[in-house]
């Protein structure tokens, strides 16, 4: 019986040992090899080396004893290439498979074309993604490139190219190269550099580039120009020159050091996303040719498959960076930048550092409250009346824009309407977050931030609600019933509860609040990228008819006003549209203003009579009345923080720092974020007219390094009247 066992366990041995990881792997390296045809079409093959680069990257199986898919491919590159050293006439059909493959690729794409972008285009760039991830990818025949990115689809490619070691490497490049290849390989770099060079100077001799570069030179002049004339000497050599090589490499650093002006331009006059497409692809034309440089400079064998490793490698992973996101990112870091610093120069009160400062703002937040009692009366007209979707939403457009431009007009402040162009002065902070004053400072500005909302709400509150009831009042006595039925008013009272949707609502409220800040932001990047200002200054029937004084002032108005109005339009369209869009798909939305909210309360509250205040619900509704104002409050100041620190390039560690001390702050001082500081006596400001502080702020706008300094904005601010 023990004879049988030991038989059987025997038998059980061969067959695992026939079926282990290492006997399976041999069997597929011989079918994979096996399929090598020198004699099929480009096409075929091309998919073989597909098949052969997914064998190699396969992720090893759960229960494998391998640690990783790295070691994995790097032990399975091993056993082919073992294989092949023991079958000789399998590996000669391999070599000939390959080599043919690549001898038949003409043109310099491998080099000037993997992981670049083609167009200058984020739709282009997102279409094109889209389209690869819901169709099979197709390899076009003699095109190195799309050879390359086929092989290698996967980001994490990159490390296992990089990661080879010298030995695998030298028999690789043994296995599929030769001297033909190697003469073809230089002849497509030198076409590529032609091919990338071109590129660079039709990009940065044209209009759009050289207008941000400030020194107005001949074309012949330019870096780019002269760049195109160094190289041409360069590749026409015979022999390798070092001061030739080491003169084009200075004009590829002068080249970038210029994509650097522009950026700069951009980020102060404007910014331009297809112009920022264009430089991101002029930065990466030239940091390929720096590369290209690199691997045409290797001379022996060795030192070339090590350089043509690296590029390989870094191409792959240029490739899988997404280049749609990188050039949004960028684009968006850039105008992040200008909304902050150009919203920085808006005259509205936004902090309340002092006392003084806590009263202007109190009393603008009155003006506003005035104006919105008139807006609860005219959303009660609204609601009285059956209107279709569109004459709705354009009666709650209408109505709401109407108020915010009274509101600016005379120089109110709505709550929650400042808290989202807070972001100036966040960011002027987040540069010096790696010392203790300047996280102070940070907490500091946050705390005045927001007691300037909370003077702002009190200053509405204290002149809207009283203003309503003494309406609600007055109808009720004069006319006998109140300004709403008891049915609606029940109905406004318990769609104001705590405990209801009204938390969500006042979220979406503060986020429309905030949107409609960076609508104000970037009409005011695009007025000042476009030069509207000198258009509408100089535009010959505008001065026709009023004269060119007057079209000046107007030129300057403008200036001054757009962004204001810009968001106060876009705010009121979004409020308008949210009940509008949420009713059109089933889902009954509703705007959820801290403010507004108190203001439809009180109504509700007095036509239903003093026995409304003895039902719980009323109490439920004063809750969720506070609890939107807060949350209102919280959630534009959380955006507009974030904004601040996407414009700054805060990382993800400094990010939650300032969160947490954010919130510590808030937990040991809450009365610092609702009350102004101890009263302290300010030196008296001199007062200038209205119009001289307009003419010295637009002056600001047209002198970007004043628009930079937030303190000399903060000192002129103060000093207009």
């Amino acid at each position: 019986m023990k004879f049988y066992l030991l038989r059987a366990w025997a038998r059980c041995r061969r067959l695992l040992g026939r079926n282990g990881p290492e006997q399976r792997e041999t069997r597929q390296v011989g079918q994979l090899m096996r399929r090598a045809s020198p004699f099929g079409s480009w096409t075929e093959r091309a998919h073989w080396m597909v098949d052969v680069a997914a064998w190699l990257r396969a992720e090893p199986p759960v229960w494998s004893e391998q640690s990783s898919g790295l070691v994995c491919a790097h032990r399975r590159t091993r056993l082919l290439l073992d294989w092949l050293q023991q079958d000789k006439e399998r590996r000669r059909l391999v070599q000939t498979t390959v080599q043919k493959t690549l001898r038949e690729a003409v043109g310099p794409e491998l080099f000037c074309g993997a992981g670049l972008r083609r167009r200058a285009g984020i739709l282009h760039e997102v279409l094109k993604r889209i389209g690869r991830m819901v169709l099979p990818g197709t390899l076009v025949p003699g095109d190195l490139s799309a050879l390359l990115l086929a092989m290698f689809p996967d980001a994490k490619d990159e490390r296992w190219l990089r990661s080879l070691d010298a030995g695998t490497r030298r028999r690789l490049w043994k296995l599929i190269a030769d001297d033909g290849i190697g003469h073809s390989l230089q002849q497509q770099i030198d076409e590529a550099l032609h091919f990338l060079v071109n590129a660079v100077v039709a990009t940065g001799i044209g209009p759009e580039v050289r207008q941000r570069l400030g020194a107005r030179l001949p074309l012949r002049a330019t870096p780019f120009m002269a760049l195109r004339l160094e190289l041409e000497k360069y590749l026409a050599l015979p022999a390798p020159d070092e001061g030739a090589m080491r003169s084009v490499r200075m004009l590829l650093a002068v080249c970038q050091a210029q994509t650097d002006k522009v950026y700069e331009h951009l980020d102060e006059y404007g910014v331009s996303v297809s112009l920022v497409v264009e430089i991101e692809q002029l930065r990466a034309r030239l940091t390929r040719m720096a590369r290209l440089m690199d691997l045409r400079s290797a001379v022996s064998d060795d030192v070339a498959g090590h350089a043509l490793q690296i590029f390989l490698a870094e191409s792959v992973r240029d490739h899988h960076r997404s280049a749609a996101g990188s050039m949004i990112g960028r684009s968006f870091s850039l105008l992040a930048r200008k909304l902050v610093e150009r919203n920085d120069r808006q005259q509205e009160h936004y902090v309340a550092r002092d006392r003084n400062e806590y009263s202007d703002v109190l009393r603008a937040g009155c003006v506003g409250g005035a104006v919105l009692a008139l807006t609860v009366l005219g959303v009660l007209v609204i609601e009285s009346t059956a209107m279709a979707g569109f004459f709705e939403l354009l009666a709650y457009s209408s109505l709401f824009a109407a108020s915010l431009l009274a509101i600016a007009a005379l120089g109110g402040v709505l709550a929650v309407r400042q808290s989202p162009v807070v972001a100036p002065i966040l960011a002027a902070h987040m540069g010096l977050l790696d010392t203790v004053e300047g996280l102070r400072g940070l907490l500091k500005d946050s705390a005045a931030l927001l007691r300037a909302q909370v003077a702002a709400a009190a200053g509405n509150l204290l002149v809207a609600v009283p203003a309503v009831a003494v309406m609600a009042v007055a109808v009720r006595t004069w006319g006998g019933t109140g300004l709403v039925s008891n049915a609606t008013a029940g109905e406004v009272v318990h769609s104001l509860s705590v405990f209801g949707p009204t938390p969500l609502f006042a979220v979406l409220t503060g986020l429309m609040f905030w949107l409609a800040s960076l609508a104000a932001g970037l009409a005011d990047n695009w007025f000042v990228l476009h030069r509207l200002r000198d258009a509408v200054a100089h535009h010959p029937g505008l001065r026709m008819l009023f004269g060119a004084a007057r079209t000046q002032r107007f030129a300057d108005w403008s200036a001054r006003h757009v962004p204001a109005i810009a968001g106060g339009l876009s705010l009121a369209v979004l409020l308008g549209m949210l009940p509008v869009v949420g009713e059109f798909f089933g889902m009954p939305l509703d705007v959820r203003h801290g403010v507004l909210s108190a203001g439809m309360l009180t109504v509700a509250a007095i036509s239903a009579g003093l026995g409304a205040w003895q039902d719980p619900s009323t109490w439920l509704a004063v809750a969720g009345v506070v609890a939107s104002g807060l949350i209102n409050v919280g959630t534009a100041f959380f955006c507009s923080l974030a904004l601040a620190m996407f414009a700054r390039n805060v990382n993800g560690r400094a990010r939650r720092m300032i969160v947490r001390s954010l919130w510590r702050r808030l937990r040991a001082a809450p009365l610092a974020f609702v009350l102004p500081p101890k009263w302290q006596p300010v030196a008296p400001v001199p007062r200038v007219r209205r119009r001289e502080a307009a003419r010295t702020l637009s002056d600001q706008a047209e002198n970007p390094g004043d628009i930079r300094n937030p303190d000399r904005l903060g000192k002129d601010r103060t000093g207009t009247d």
